[in-house]
């Protein structure tokens, strides 16, 4: 593997702090039309970040000369998060909206790695234009500042493959068109053209516009950051409810599938493998929850119990973490079900986080076929998904994913755990930012926060957050020797 190319790699996170930047129009003219206090803080950071950002690419221009390589991709991806959330903590700090430096990293972090988890205790009494900006850094998260940079940005003359490979959500990233430059764009036009979508439901729903493109921004990235303390359930709407649960649903689906939907595949959906199991597990789950809350006496009707009931079991198996009841007054069983939500999270190729269904799926099939094989030792069974046998590299790499995955969250639970937090909230903390779904349970349940925790462990969360958002092994990748060794 060649070695990194240091000034390649500023030149690249250079251009993204402009574009940090320059995306900072839009709160300001959010500040300006509201006539809000955020105004100040929003120009100092752009101010700030366009300055660094020029300077620095000026600086290592010459760096872009060469091509991109891989552990340049994943050295850019992994401190482009990074310094997108560090860069992205300035309007709440310079606003001064939220007051401790740490506070606004947390938040930053889970904005851009569409976490959702929050230090705020009183959103509403925050300016419209850091509202927006809240969940605008959603909106860019979701579908990765990388794949917006190659997109827009072809300029840069480095390819983008290495880069798209170590940031696209998902086990693989498919190639929609023969370069990846045309595959991010269609990759956005589709996520803008949903977004848009979604506004316009939302807006007739009797949702202010500002509300409705706020939501429609989270909902789309499965982010879950709320202009409103009591998230969703403040609408009391059954009709928003129900449409931001399909727009979740979708969000949460593999990407390629709604470009092969827009080009007339109307059975594409139904012949995936991964998108049928997905389904099926929403319907399943709401079902066992609808009716274990009914029969239990947690809600008066059965269409209540479902609504209500439908709308969580989306909102956390596509990670998004919107609310609208509290999941702690439902039954033991409900809540343990909506707990392994936490886990699985939605479809690979889209903006949900979790360890994603396909290698779910995988990791079933095999342990399937090697109970087969104790009764039949000589057969050859191949893995297949659909139509395609699934290689042993591919296997033994969803194996050690999920291996990975289980040992990183008690990692991160015992060092949650050691800070003092007591065991519920540190199970559940760790596993909600390492799979970026926001509310867990205990002391950080879907009625609270996160600001009772203490710096070093919303830093600890906030590490868990990219790791989650960057799917482990590219941030593990760059921390072992191997990586460094010329």
């Amino acid at each position: 593997m060649k070695q990194f190319n240091l000034l390649l790699v500023l030149n690249v996170l250079s251009s993204l702090l402009v574009i940090l930047g320059i995306s900072l129009i839009l709160p300001i003219s959010v500040s300006i039309s509201y006539n809000d206090s955020g105004l100040n803080g929003l120009v100092v950071s752009l101010v700030v970040l366009i300055s660094i950002g020029v300077l620095s690419y000026l600086l290592t221009k010459s760096g872009n000369e060469k091509e991109i390589n891989l552990r340049d991709g994943f050295l850019v991806v992994t401190l482009g998060w990074f310094f997108m959330a560090l860069a992205g903590a300035l309007p709440y700090y310079f606003s001064g909206s939220i007051p401790a430096f740490t506070d606004c990293f947390f938040e930053s972090m889970s904005g851009f790695t569409t976490t959702g988890a929050t230090i705020l205790s009183d959103i509403e009494i925050l300016p419209k234009s850091i509202l927006f900006w809240r969940a605008l850094s959603h909106w860019i998260g979701g579908m990765g500042i990388i794949v917006l940079t190659i997109a827009i940005l072809p300029f840069l003359g480095v390819g983008g493959m290495q880069l798209f490979k170590a940031e696209v959500p998902g086990s693989t990233a498919d190639k929609l068109a023969p370069r990846v430059n045309q595959t991010a764009k269609i990759l956005w036009l589709i996520y803008v053209g949903l977004t848009l979508l979604e506004v316009i439901f939302l807006y007739f729903g009797d949702m202010d516009l500002f509300d409705a493109v706020c939501h429609s921004f989270a909902t789309m990235a499965t982010g879950g950051f709320s202009t409103k303390n009591s998230s969703i359930a403040y609408y009391n709407s059954t009709y928003i409810d129900y449409v931001i649960t399909v727009f979740m649903i979708l969000a949460g689906s593999n990407f390629a599938l709604h470009y092969k939907l827009l080009r007339g595949r109307f059975g594409d959906f139904w012949k995936d493998l991964e998108f049928k199991v997905y389904f099926s597990v929403i319907i399943v789950v709401t079902i066992l929850i609808t009716l274990s809350n009914f029969f239990n006496d947690i809600y008066d009707t059965i269409g209540e119990s479902l609504r209500y009931g439908f709308f969580q079991t989306a909102s956390l198996i596509t990670t998004t973490g919107f609310g609208t009841a509290d999941y702690e007054k439902w039954t033991h069983f409900s809540q343990l079900l909506l707990f392994t939500l936490f886990f699985l999270g939605g479809s690979a190729g889209s903006t949900s986080g979790g360890i994603k269904k396909v290698r779910i799926i995988v990791a079933v099939k095999y342990c399937l076929i090697e109970l087969k094989k104790i009764l039949h030792p000589n057969a050859i069974i191949p893995l297949r998904l659909g139509e395609k046998v699934v290689s042993q590299n591919i296997i033994h790499s969803i194996l050690g994913f999920i291996l990975l995955y289980i040992l990183v969250f008690f990692m991160f639970t015992i060092l949650v755990s050691a800070t003092g937090v007591d065991l519920l909230t540190s199970l559940t903390s760790s596993i909600s930012c390492l799979s970026n779904v926001g509310p867990g349970f205990g002391e950080i349940g879907p009625t609270e926060n996160y600001s009772f925790m203490n710096p070093v462990t919303k830093w600890i969360l906030a590490l868990a957050m990219m790791i989650g958002r960057l799917e482990l092994n590219t941030l593990f990748i760059i921390i072992t020797f191997s990586f460094w060794k010329k």
